[in-house]
């Protein structure tokens, strides 16, 4: 999986929520536009689960599009004509930015040695990226999903970097249901005998598993009248059953293909921190019970983004958030959209969203 992206090992140890430092640390990067002089014109963009830096540019393992390559770029909703955008591969990942599969020490991969992270860690990294690139206050933070996590928490805990926050089919905190859904795919990934409890750089990694853990996850980013409209019950390449086990079903194939088309880009273990660092992610619970108080030193103008498909992160996560924040005083703006696509909605095209975020960023 190795990756040549531009990186920056941060200078000081990287503090953890679960005690102690990482020293040593390196965050792989990617920027689009130029900064301006006063660098009044920076916006963070932070990746979902299995997203990445390579937000508008080619994907080096997959030779395909950056996966918000329709919403950046020059003259579109975020427009690297008038702003700098950077993107981090989070701590845990996978691509170029310190995670289980880089070396320790010693040299070996730390696999399951890697400290556990929790999302406000991931924005630990960020902010110390942002301070070695000398940027000390961003136009905004933009995220969906995870990124949202992201942009909440930079929101939260550093309530004086940035001026807006526009995150997207996201939540503030993980659900019961959100963690069961994550729970079946790391448990997929270590019942795989090929994980060999996390040692298994040297040898053929758990594939199996960690297709079907992505399998399982890419259900819940779909609606059901999507997965109707698309798949129905359509055979695939056939007339009739086969009445065996092979993917009779057209969406079956496509789970399948799915599922090992991600193993060629991800690592299995960065898969089972990443997920931790979600389900550990509650803002009331960092900030004394109330999601209102998380937001009470709050600097920034505030819009959340929401999809009526959207089961994963439903509108009714996102209406608490907006909540939390009138009481904060925060000046907020929320709007649901209509999609047909479930929580991917915010990857999609969905006219709609690109009106709502070139607005925002105005």
């Amino acid at each position: 999986m190795a990756v040549s992206p531009r990186s920056l090992v941060l200078p000081d140890p990287l503090p953890l929520d679960g005690g102690g430092t990482f020293d040593g640390v390196q965050i792989a990067f990617e920027t689009y536009g130029t900064l301006a002089e006063d660098r009044s014109n920076a916006i963070l963009l932070c990746h979902a689960l299995t997203g990445d830096q390579f937000v508008a540019s080619e994907h080096p393992l997959t030779g395909k599009p950056g996966w918000w390559a329709r919403m950046v770029g020059p003259g579109k909703p975020i427009d690297t004509d008038r702003f700098h955008v950077i993107c981090a591969n989070v701590v845990g990942s996978c691509m170029g930015s310190t995670g289980p599969a880089s070396p320790a020490p010693n040299g070996v991969p730390y696999g399951t040695r890697f400290p556990v992270i929790t999302i406000r860690d991931m924005v630990r990294a960020e902010i110390a990226l942002l301070d070695a690139l000398g940027i000390e206050r961003l136009h905004a933070v933009v995220g969906g999903s995870m990124g949202g996590m992201q942009a909440l928490s930079l929101a939260a805990n550093w309530p004086g970097r940035a001026d807006k926050v526009l995150a997207i089919a996201t939540t503030a905190r993980h659900s019961a249901q959100n963690i069961a859904f994550h729970e079946v795919g790391r448990q997929a990934i270590m019942a795989d005998p090929a994980w060999n409890g996390g040692d298994y750089y040297d040898a053929a990694g758990p594939d199996a598993g960690l297709a079907v853990a992505r399998m399982a996850a890419h259900i819940t980013y779909l609606s059901e009248d999507g997965l109707t409209e698309k798949f129905g019950r359509r055979l695939q390449d056939r007339a009739a059953k086969s009445f065996g086990f092979e993917a009779d079903f057209q969406v079956e194939s496509y789970l399948r293909y799915q599922g090992s088309g991600f193993t060629k880009r991800f690592d299995a273990n960065s898969y089972l921190y990443i997920t931790r660092a979600m389900d550990y992610f509650d803002l009331a619970e960092e900030h004394g019970g109330m999601l209102a108080d998380a937001f009470a030193g709050a600097k920034a103008r505030f819009c959340v983004i929401s999809f009526d498909s959207d089961w994963l992160y439903p509108t009714a996560e996102s209406r608490h958030l907006v909540h939390a924040l009138n009481a904060a005083g925060a000046p907020v703006s929320f709007v649901e959209l209509s999609a047909p696509f479930g929580h991917d909605s915010f990857l999609l095209d969905v006219p709609a969203l690109d009106r709502v975020v070139a607005g925002f960023l105005q």
